[in-house]
C-alpha cells in the first residue's frame, strides 16, 4: 500500500476508508465502499466517500478502476497487475500473470506519447455467473 505524501493528509475518514477498502478484494463501487464503511462512521454521507476515493486515487493511495459504461471501482492493491471483469454480473477480480514489463517500452518506442501508464483488463464469465448459466440451460431442456 502506498504512503500519502506530505501534501496529503490522511483524516479519520480516509484512514477508516483505506482500511475498508484494503480489508476486500472484491474492488467495491463507492456506493459498495460507503455501506462498509458506514458501520465505522455511521454519520458519513456518500459524498464525502465519493470524494475522499477520488482525492485518494489522484494521491496515489489507491486505483480507480474505469471501464466505459460500468461504475467505478477502487482497489487498495496499487501495484503493478492486471485485472479480470465478469462480462454478466460486472464483478472484478485480480489476475495472477505476470505483468508484462516491456510493454510500456514498447508502446513509447512506438509513439511520440508520454507514457503515463498502461491499463490491461481481461473479461470472462465468472464461475457463479457460469453455474447459472448451466442451471438455465438445464432447466431449458
Amino acid at each position: 500500500m502506498n504512503t500519502p505524501s506530505n501534501m496529503f493528509r490522511l483524516t479519520t475518514q480516509r484512514q477508516i476508508i483505506l482500511e475498508e477498502l484494503s480489508k476486500v478484494k472484491t474492488h467495491p463501487t463507492a456506493n459498495e465502499l460507503y455501506d462498509m464503511v458506514r458501520k465505522r462512521l455511521p454519520r458519513i454521507g456518500l459524498g464525502t466517500v465519493y470524494r475522499n476515493l477520488e482525492l485518494m486515487a489522484e494521491n496515489g493511495m489507491i486505483l480507480k478502476l474505469e471501464v466505459g459504461g460500468t461504475q467505478k471501482r477502487f482497489d487498495a492493491t496499487t501495484s503493478d497487475h492486471y485485472h479480470i471483469r465478469c462480462a454478466d454480473c460486472g464483478k472484478v477480480d485480480d489476475i495472477d500473470v505476470p505483468v508484462i514489463s516491456n510493454l510500456i517500452n514498447s508502446a513509447a518506442n512506438a509513439t511520440s506519447y508520454n507514457i503515463l501508464g498502461h491499463n490491461i483488463e481481461f473479461s470472462g464469465t465468472c464461475p457463479d455467473c457460469q453455474g447459472s448459466q448451466m442451471n438455465t440451460t438445464a432447466m431449458e431442456q
